[in-house]
């Protein structure tokens, strides 16, 4: 892709982690599916749980979010509850705590690595003094980072953990990426933004960055560009 722009030229690049630096977007995918499928079945829930919703109600969102959002699309309202509710609890929050006990079961399993194209581009923006930082709605980041070698390249982790300390709102707002700018000290108008979701495409979009970058790994390049996205690539190793 000869047209790509050089992310070495702006003040600061922020990257979304899950499907772009590493691929947990899987791991959550099938976290997701194996708790709404049984959620679903346990409450007799029509019509059953696809990989579409998660794109459509879940991705990129903080956990809660993303519950809700999706038991929106079936027309079931429950209690918010408690962030400490058990897994079991049926409420938002035990919800999305009953789906954070399998992720966290596999990432403790199988471990994860960086995508290959996405360490040599943060490598690069590294030797070239450009400062980074990661944008995440997962309270899972920090953990993420360190299994996957990759956390003493971020001076600044803007999470889900962040996010409900400060009462951010979840992507598509633009709140977690304007705060992921300022924790990094760089204006968004001359940064970029690294996303896969269409919520973090939306939010960087809405935060003012200079150049929004969508990274298709299933969200579609269309799709992405219609929500924000500047250029969509399929991997980051197009910017290496």
């Amino acid at each position: 892709m000869p047209d790509l722009p050089d992310l070495t030229s702006y003040d600061g690049v922020l990257f979304d982690l899950d499907g772009v630096l590493t691929p947990t977007a899987e791991v959550h995918m099938h976290a997701w599916r194996t708790m709404f499928t049984e959620v679903f079945d346990e409450w007799g829930i029509e019509p059953g749980y696809t990989d579409d919703d998660y794109f459509r109600y879940v991705d990129g969102k903080q956990r809660y979010d993303g519950v809700a959002s999706l038991l929106r699309s079936r027309d079931v309202e429950v209690a918010w509850g408690d962030p400490d509710d058990p897994p079991g609890a049926e409420t938002v929050c035990g919800i999305g705590n009953r789906k954070n006990v399998v992720f966290e079961r596999v990432l403790r399993e199988d471990g994860i690595a960086p995508y290959p194209g996405s360490l040599a581009l943060i490598e690069k923006l590294r030797a070239a003094g450009t400062p980074i930082g990661v944008v995440s709605s997962s309270k899972n980041a920090e953990e993420v980072l360190r299994v996957a070698g990759i956390r003493e390249f971020f001076p600044i982790v803007m999470d889900g953990v962040v996010a409900a300390r400060e009462h951010l709102r979840s992507k598509p707002a633009p709140d977690m990426f304007a705060e992921g700018a300022r924790m990094l000290g760089v204006d968004p108008a001359r940064s970029a933004a690294v996303e896969d979701a269409h919520s973090g495409v939306e939010s960087a979009s809405a935060a003012g960055f200079g150049l929004v970058v969508g990274v298709d790994r299933g969200a579609g390049a269309q799709a992405l560009r219609d929500l924000g996205a500047d250029v969509v690539v399929d991997d980051l190793s197009a910017f290496v």
